[in-house]
């Protein structure tokens, strides 16, 4: 009798979440078939070269290179390619953590053309909006750096180079290079040398992977989606209340706080007209900045657990989340005590 009622509730956030779910479950798949081309075809090594001067003072594998340059052009591929190197043995957990600290400057890049440029500059005008954006790119080289210096410090130097090359992974099971003949086991007559057994097989391996990943992010999406629905997540921004005061921001920066907390957009838009009157260029920024901290509350539980969860199972999902916030919240705080510094 209530199984109508329960479809009415759940049917729309389904509609909501598929498209959402589908977008992000695309470049999963084109970061893990990305990493198992790369491998076939020898990209890796190719892509080390210009990555080893960031990955190997951070005592990580060449391999990571790879997934660093795709996140400059796709945040979530350069995921999927590190949760394949992680799953293939390629990666352990705490090369994993540093490789995706390490990450955060070159996931920002691509922000800068597709929405800092042409959407925030704009509304916020060319002296706050470089401000800002600058500001935001000193935080994430800020974490980047950090993750290269956490490698160098908690990483055995060397271990990248002493572990043993592995060959393409299939189901996370290792092939060892122990001086056996590299070819014995694939000499059939030259095909699975070829480029379009490299593609293939790259493919065959990406399927098993999405079919483990995707339920599992649709399903926490859609029960987030439906809490976020039926709960009141704006309290959160209370918390602002006392840190505007210890930092001496106006009055006015409460509710543009809270509407930069759930979109960044509508916030720069709240805030421009009073740049120049309420605010200074720098306290609107730390303004901004101290609504990203907010924010993080809601992103994290809007978006980074059900991406995160999806990507990596709520256990490793769960450090990447602290680390990651931890991380940002650090560097923020920094960020804001240079910009109200007195001059």
């Amino acid at each position: 009798m209530q199984l109508p009622g329960a479809l009415d509730a759940v049917w729309p956030v389904l509609v909501e979440v598929a498209p959402r779910v589908a977008r992000i479950a695309v470049f999963i798949g084109v970061g893990v078939f990305l990493a198992n081309v790369a491998v076939g075809f020898g990209l890796v090594e190719k892509i080390a070269a210009f990555s080893k001067y960031l990955t190997r003072p951070a005592n990580l594998p060449d391999e990571v290179g790879t997934a660093i340059v795709t996140t400059a052009a796709s945040t979530t591929a350069g995921y999927g390619m590190l949760a394949d190197f992680r799953e293939s043995g390629r990666l352990n957990d705490a090369e994993t953590l540093i490789a995706v600290t390490m990450n955060t400057f070159f996931g920002f890049v691509q922000h800068i053309f597709t929405f800092y440029a042409p959407v925030l500059i704009p509304i916020l005008g060319l002296e706050v909006g470089l401000l800002y954006v600058g500001a935001r790119a000193a935080i994430a080289l800020g974490i980047t750096i950090a993750g290269v210096l956490a490698g160098a410090v908690l990483l055995s130097r060397g271990s990248a180079d002493d572990r043993p090359e592995t060959a393409a992974v299939d189901g996370g099971v290792e092939t060892p290079d122990d001086g056996s003949d590299p070819d014995a086991d694939i000499d059939d007559g030259g095909d699975e040398e070829s480029p379009a057994a490299v593609v293939r097989t790259a493919a065959e391996k990406t399927w098993p992977k999405l079919k483990r990943i995707v339920p599992r992010l649709a399903l926490v999406y859609v029960v987030v989606t439906l809490l976020v629905r039926t709960q009141d997540l704006r309290a959160v921004t209370g918390v602002a209340e006392p840190l505007t005061a210890l930092l001496g921001l106006p009055g006015a920066s409460l509710p543009v706080i809270a509407v930069f907390a759930f979109d960044t957009t509508a916030g720069a838009a709240t805030i421009a007209p009073m740049i120049g009157g309420t605010f200074t260029p720098r306290t609107a920024v730390a303004t901004m900045l101290l609504g990203g901290i907010v924010s993080f509350a809601v992103s994290t539980f809007k978006r980074s657990i059900p991406f995160q969860y999806g990507i990596w199972g709520p256990a490793f999902g769960s450090k990447v989340i602290v680390v990651n916030t931890a991380l940002k919240i650090v560097f923020i705080a920094a960020a804001l005590a240079v910009l109200l510094v007195p001059v």
